[in-house]
């Protein structure tokens, strides 16, 4: 019988690339792409995935194991920011021409840094939460109206939180306002999409790590990490 407080292969794998989507969509948000008439960063490629993963994790294993993933993905979140400043406050090799670009990519500015970390840990708590609390009402059933709405809770909380802590006060309401429901949207959309191969991702992973968490009788203190 398995330890309440082990790690499986598929648990590690999603958590290693939950972390690394986490900080390639913080490097890749330096980039604003045109898709059709809206324009977007280009974090929405990679940053929905840690979503989707965290609906699978909430899913196979639990309230508790999720709260251990997003601590780690802010702590990773964190340590390359951090480490990018510090890179950034260095002082340049006399002969090297890249110091503008690097700078734009790694020296991201604190109140967006801050604004960033803080809008993911919520989003994502609120995300694993409504997955759990959802499951357990509905017995296990209709995972994919759970994952969609979970994801909807999520993306609207990092929304809400991110764009006017970061943004307020530099641009009008109304275009703030704007980029918060695109990207809440578009967000929940990649998910929609994305679907049918997260679902098949979560039954492979019941089947092969034979687990199926129901979150009954726990806390959901975000501050409980040693509780996986």
């Amino acid at each position: 019988m398995k330890k309440e407080n082990t790690v499986s292969v598929p648990f590690m794998v999603l958590g290693i690339v939950f972390c690394v989507c986490l900080v390639a969509a913080n490097l890749l948000e330096t980039k604003v792409v045109q898709l059709g008439p809206v324009a977007v960063t280009a974090g929405l490629l990679v940053f929905p995935i840690s979503y989707i993963i965290n609906d699978c994790i909430a899913e196979v294993w639990g309230f508790r194991k999720a709260r251990l993933i997003i601590w780690m993905g802010f702590l990773m979140n964190f340590l390359v920011v951090a480490l990018g400043q510090i890179a950034v406050a260095l002082p340049a090799a006399p002969f090297w021409e890249g110091e503008e670009g690097f700078n734009f990519v790694f020296g991201m500015a604190p109140r967006i840094a801050a604004a960033s970390l803080l809008a993911f840990l919520v989003g994502s708590f609120m995300n694993a939460y409504v997955m759990s609390r959802m499951k357990v009402a509905s017995h296990g059933k209709h995972f994919s109206l759970r994952a969609v709405l979970s994801t909807l809770a999520g993306e609207s909380a990092d929304s809400l939180i991110f764009f006017p802590l970061a943004f307020g006060g530099l641009m009008p309401l109304e275009e703030l306002g704007r980029m918060m429901l695109v990207q809440v949207v578009l967000k929940t959309l990649y998910e929609v999409i994305i679907l049918p191969v997260t679902v098949r991702v979560v039954n492979y992973v019941k089947r092969v790590d034979g687990s199926d968490v129901y979150d009954e009788h726990i806390s959901y203190n975000i501050l409980k990490i040693k509780e996986i």
